[in-house]
């Protein structure tokens, strides 16, 4: 489906301007903000921690303070954010073709 709008005018401010495109900006809109909300909140408690509090370096297990399952759980919560992304973005791909096709389906008119 990624030739169909090759060989066919697509009108991009008609999609842009469609319910269908508007809807699909809202959904876009209510993963990725909080996604980020949550990535941007995450990554910086470990600094914000770490220079104004002493509660992180407390033992967990042993000679292992909590400051380095925190440190360890930001590459993870990296990977687990970037497999989620990757996913979703993959159905986004997929939902913009079909408002580009169903565009094309139109004859131009959104």
């Amino acid at each position: 489906m990624a030739d169909l709008h090759k060989n066919n005018k697509v009108d991009y401010e008609s999609i842009a301007e469609s319910e269908q495109f508007k809807h699909f900006m809202k959904e876009k809109r209510r993963f990725t903000v909080p996604m980020t909300v949550f990535f941007l909140i995450f990554y910086f408690l470990l600094p914000i921690c770490t220079s104004y509090t002493t509660f992180l370096n407390t033992p967990a297990f042993g000679d292992i303070s909590w400051v380095w399952i925190f440190a360890v759980a930001q590459f993870v919560m990296t990977w687990v954010l970037c497999t989620i992304y990757v996913r979703k973005a993959n159905s986004f791909d997929e939902k913009v073709e079909a408002i580009i096709h169903d565009q094309i389906k139109k004859g131009g008119k959104a």
